[in-house]
């Protein structure tokens, strides 16, 4: 029973921070903001629903298999978002409020 209901309260955790990522991606002003809701959403939002499933599934296959998906999710999210900011760096977007270094 407390698994159950840890689960659920994971698994609706994770489809709520979802949706806020959702909305800061359409509401953020400039790239590197949205980016780092994609890359909550990425994080955290899968954490949540992936360990949810874990507790549904118990100890199993299945959990084994959902734990792997959430471990290569957990390296390769966050580098996602590290070389697209970087990239973007790189193309000379700049944040939004910040000033150049000549003026």
């Amino acid at each position: 029973m407390v698994v159950d209901v840890l689960s659920w309260f994971l698994l609706l955790g994770g489809g709520v921070v979802g949706i806020l990522g959702g909305v800061g991606l359409l509401r953020f002003p400039d790239f590197y903001s949205r980016l780092h809701a994609a890359g909550m959403t990425d994080t955290l939002c899968a954490l949540m629903i992936i360990v949810g499933l874990i507790l549904q599934a118990g100890f199993s296959l299945l959990s084994v298999k959902l734990a792997l998906v959430l471990l290569f999710l957990l390296f390769t999210s966050p580098t996602a978002s590290h070389a697209l900011a970087r990239a973007a760096l790189t193309d000379g977007l700049k944040p939004e409020g910040e000033q150049s270094s000549n003026s």
